[in-house]
This record gives C-alpha cells, sequence and structure tokens, in this order.
C-alpha cells in the first residue's frame, strides 16, 4: 500500500492524496511508473515521496543520455571489449530472477548498477546495451521503445526475446587490491585477476597516494599478497 507523504492512508479527508494525472503531466508516466516500483517490496506499506520521484526523473534522464548524447554514443561498438562482460551478465541473471519473484525494487537496483558500470566503460558492446533497454522497457516502457528506435529498430520492443546470461561470464574477472605503505593504506586499485607482479608494482607506484608516501625515502622491498595487497616498504 501506498501511504501519503505523512505516513498515514491516503484519503480526502485526510488531504493527502497524490493526483497521478498532475504527477504525469509534470513527470511523465514513465517516471511514475518507475517510482513505485522501485519504492520497496509489492506487500510493504510505503510513504510517498515527491523527492523521490525527482531521483527517478533523473535516473531515467541519465539513461536517455547514455543513449543519445555523442560524448556516449561514440563507444557504441559491434566489438565486445569484454569491459561489460560480468557486470551485464550478472544484471541478467538477477534482472530474470528479480522479475519472476516481482522483486522489481532490486532489479531496478541492478540496473543502476549497470548503468553506473556502462558510463565508466570506454567501450560499449551495441548487444548488451540493447539487452539492458529490453530490460528496463518492461518498467519504463515509453523511454525504452524510443530509445530502440534510436539504435535503429522497427519492430516494438515488447515483442523482443528476453536477454539471456552465460554462466561463464559471472567469473569475476578483476579484483579489488589494497596499496599499503609500511603497512598503511595508501589507496586500491581495481585489475585483472591475472595481473604480472611487475605490472603490479608499477601500477602501485603511480598512485598519488603511494607517492606522497614514498618521497624522498628507498623502497627495501615490495610485498604482494596475490589478488589482496600490495605492501611498499620504505624507510
Amino acid at each position: 500500500m501506498i501511504l501519503g507523504e505523512n505516513g498515514e492512508k491516503m484519503s480526502k479527508s485526510r488531504g493527502n492524496v497524490v493526483n497521478p494525472d498532475e504527477l504525469i503531466v509534470k513527470y511523465g508516466a514513465d517516471t511514475i511508473r518507475f517510482y513505485e516500483m522501485f519504492m520497496g517490496p509489492l506487500e510493504a506499506s510505503l510513504p510517498w515521496s515527491n523527492s523521490g520521484l525527482d531521483g527517478s526523473r533523473r535516473y531515467l534522464d541519465r539513461v536517455y543520455r547514455l543513449f543519445v548524447e555523442e560524448e556516449n554514443t561514440k563507444k557504441f561498438s559491434n566489438i565486445n571489449s569484454k569491459e561489460l562482460d560480468y557486470i551485464y551478465h550478472a544484471t541478467v541473471k538477477k534482472v530474470s530472477e528479480d522479475f519472476e519473484h516481482l522483486q522489481f525494487n532490486t532489479a531496478i537496483s541492478q540496473m543502476m548498477i549497470f548503468t553506473n558500470e556502462a558510463y565508466k566503460a570506454n567501450s560499449l558492446y551495441i548487444p548488451y546495451m540493447e539487452g539492458f533497454i529490453k530490460m528496463l522497457s518492461c518498467i519504463a516502457p515509453h523511454i525504452g521503445e524510443e530509445i530502440w528506435e534510436k539504435l535503429g529498430h522497427k519492430g516494438v520492443i515488447a515483442y523482443e526475446k528476453w536477454p539471456t546470461f552465460e554462466d561463464d561470464k559471472l567469473i569475476k574477472n578483476t579484483v579489488q587490491i589494497a596499496i599499503q605503505v609500511n603497512g598503511k593504506l595508501r589507496g586500491t586499485v581495481e585489475t585483472n585477476v591475472d595481473i604480472g607482479e611487475e605490472e603490479l608494482k608499477k601500477l602501485a607506484l603511480d598512485q598519488e597516494g603511494v607517492k606522497k608516501h614514498i618521497e624522498g625515502k628507498e623502497i627495501k622491498k615490495i610485498i604482494i599478497v596475490k589478488n589482496k595487497i600490495v605492501n611498499i616498504v620504505a624507510i
């Protein structure tokens, strides 16, 4: 149940009724639909929040920019750089399972994670971006249809085949490594799991937080705990 902003059941006598027609004019139907599905579990009673609507609109605008602004569209490619392999297949798996159990809020959270990773990527593999829009269109059908058309498709996205995931792509091939100087944390780096030791040492020494704490000192040794820690001993 959706409650009024004051946490009480909506009623005209309490003056806390939300007029959907007015909200649709201001925010658009997709934003209202998106926000209601993102509020929380379907069985929960939650208060309405216009600030939540603002956040939903900002996210949908961000997705739209990802597909239409030149600085992003120039990264679209039919060649898979594999940057988004893990997050895409993890997103398809999570969203598919959550939709099946009507857990729309957590499915949306995962789509937001994918969006963040897509903005950070150097290359956007078109089949992955198309798969993402297929999933998002279930929550925001109007923007989904418009983006689908901008991607060059003629048919209705609702009739497209649902994206699938590959189990072998769900093994994450990057790790977060802590960089220490004399046992104290001075930074972190995300790198490939099979990075060589010499390359990892160079990467660690290039960190600004590390440079500051080894300046004027002699590096005695660099201790590496594979895929976990690099500790630079400097005196």
